[in-house]
């Protein structure tokens, strides 16, 4: 019913045929793929490149079909996930026009979603985000379209620590904002990469959206959050978000999962869950990686069939 698989960016330093035989002897069905321009990353598990799509070319995509269907894996979205609004104009251009090239590469390879961000210039208003947000998306959702492709973007506000202050660094945190960008772009090829974790740190219900979104859901993350209410109570809620709270594997935070994955099933999601490792007490050595990547696959097999 539901496709248990994981994304690709906690591999980082994998290459994609070892991403696959990972997935493949651990019994997912399928992985997001990352699809950063090669170079140096700007934030943790950024900048990776398990497809190089700026290289792309129909002999690697025929390797890449072949080694996925001897695996038994398929690729669930290409994922990028940059700041096409920010507020320098030539940094915008330069994440947009990759972004583009990731769609191309998603119809090329057949893979169904291309999971992103917004994006979002932090020190100015919703309103006027929106705006930017009127004139740059309409041409890349339209160019998705045209492919075949559908957009899924994740709903985290990228609001973590003192450089992202105080807007945050995507737009599309609430419902109240993605039925606004929905109005703008009434297109359902653009919808959401949801990902329940970022509701509950911002003391949002993290599982009606499901109900109320179920035509826009395009791709599934998960990963789970606990929220110190000890620290929140003694910094409040205009602090760093970071100062209380953290991402944890699935099963060990504050997501309430029997609800999340009921409400899934509710409305007839049918398609991939992908796991999101962002666990701090999973990053000492590759050994913590792989244990993170297995217990949340151990403890979200109770949900799926």
């Amino acid at each position: 019913m539901l496709d248990l698989g994981f994304v690709s960016a906690i591999l980082a330093e994998r290459s994609f045929v070892e991403v696959i035989d990972f997935a493949a002897t651990n019994e997912f069905r399928c992985v997001e793929i990352m699809c950063w321009p090669k170079g140096i990353a700007e934030r943790r598990y950024a900048g990776v490149t398990h497809i190089d799509v700026e290289e792309l070319q129909p002999d690697d995509i025929k390797v890449i079909h072949n080694y996925l269907e001897q695996k038994g894996i398929y690729i669930s979205g290409l994922g990028y996930y940059p700041n096409p609004l920010d507020p320098d104009p030539e940094k915008a251009g330069v994440y947009i026009d990759h972004l583009k090239k990731v769609i191309v590469a998603a119809d090329k390879l057949g893979v169904p979603v291309v999971n992103t961000f917004v994006g979002r210039d932090p020190a100015q208003t919703v309103n006027y985000n929106l705006d930017c947000f009127k004139e740059i998306w309409p041409e890349i959702v339209d160019l998705a379209e045209s492919r075949k492709v559908k957009i899924g973007i994740e709903n985290c506000p990228m609001l973590f620590t003192a450089d992202e202050w105080p807007g945050g660094k995507n737009l599309a945190i609430s419902p109240d904002i993605w039925d606004q960008m929905f109005e703008i772009i009434p297109n359902v090829n653009f919808g959401l990469n949801y990902d329940p974790s970022h509701l509950v740190w911002m003391q949002m219900d993290e599982v009606q959206p499901i109900y109320q979104y179920s035509d826009r859901l395009h791709h599934i993350h998960l990963k789970d959050v606990k929220v110190y209410r000890d620290k929140l109570d003694r910094k409040g809620i205009l602090a760093y978000p970071l100062d209380y709270h953290s991402p944890k594997i699935p099963g060990l935070g504050d997501v309430r999962w029997p609800d999340f994955f009921s409400a899934l099933t509710s409305v007839r999601y049918r398609g991939p869950v992908c796991i999101e490792v962002e666990d701090k007490a999973f990053e000492g050595s590759q050994a913590d990686v792989k244990r993170a990547i297995l217990t949340s696959r151990n403890y979200l097999r109770q949900f799926l069939s």
